[in-house]
């Protein structure tokens, strides 16, 4: 309870000696490698990386039971998650996305072939899935659990998942590390982003862990007190918040034409 634990991605993790300069000069490592952070000792956990969509995808299991939970996955590395499960002896049971994404194609639908698992998503979100989640579900794996909280405001149908009441949340797009996503699509709304985050993450315990499905900063996780006292935006009082996201004017994501039609219907590649 006492450790204060960070992983920064694309910092400084080795060395290499260079014969021309007789010295040691730094080396940085891709931050699409697959990363383990501070867990529960009978959880295993991986944060990974999908470079292109900036995505993390979190695998969750029972280190007993071996069943396993994957958190956002991406079609184009869908295999190696994959991979990763199969070499770690897991049992995924289910695949959940925290909201129709707009920057990349689940992953949800070829895992389904690989595996044969089940895919997941908001009832709220009106996308395909076989299973359907609301506002104080639980997905429940070996010991361990994932509680449901409703967080619209990003999109209509945003979930945060909270492990184990309350040791991680897993925020989706509702909370990126010192920012939150955008509100100018997809039914979004800057105000029901606001009062979302503020009653169903900030009021998580402090020591709780938040993962977010993006980065763009390297930064990969931050405590909810941080977050409730050093984000940029949602720091800021309600009014001031929904004039900052009104004003952001970013262009729209890159591979939105693609993504949506398919994670409509769980990233099927072959779909009409």
């Amino acid at each position: 309870a006492d450790l204060i634990f960070r992983r920064v991605t694309a910092s400084v993790v080795s060395t290499k000696y260079s014969p021309s300069t007789k010295s040691y000069s730094p080396r940085t490592h891709p931050r699409s490698r697959p990363t383990m952070a501070f867990a529960p000792a009978d959880l295993i956990f991986r944060q990974l990386f999908e470079r292109e969509s900036h995505t993390f995808t979190y695998l969750l299991a029972d280190r007993q039971t071996k069943e396993a939970v994957l958190i956002d996955p991406v079609f184009e590395t869908a295999e190696r998650d994959a991979q990763l499960i199969q070499e770690l002896g897991l049992k995924l049971t289910v695949a959940v996305n925290t909201h129709c994404h707009a920057d990349h194609v689940t992953g949800t639908g070829k895992l389904k072939e690989l595996l044969e698992c089940k895919s997941g998503i908001s009832k709220a979100a009106g996308a395909k899935a076989d299973i359907y989640y609301s506002h104080g579900d639980t997905i429940k794996f070996g010991a361990h659990s994932l509680e449901v909280r409703a967080t619209p405001g990003h999109t209509d149908g945003c979930i945060t998942l909270v492990l184990d009441a309350g040791k991680m949340a897993f925020t989706g797009d509702a909370i990126l590390i010192r920012g939150c996503g955008r509100t100018d699509f997809q039914a979004g709304n800057a105000g029901n982003l606001y009062d979302n985050v503020h009653a169903q993450i900030f009021t998580l315990p402090d020591d709780c862990i938040i993962f977010p499905a993006h980065d763009y900063k390297g930064m990969t996780s931050a405590t909810v007190l941080e977050e409730k006292t050093s984000n940029y935006r949602l720091t800021k009082t309600r009014e001031e918040f929904i004039t900052i996201m009104d004003n952001l004017n970013l262009p729209y994501p890159k591979q939105i034409d693609r993504a949506l039609p398919l994670n409509m219907v769980c990233g099927i590649q072959d779909a009409p």
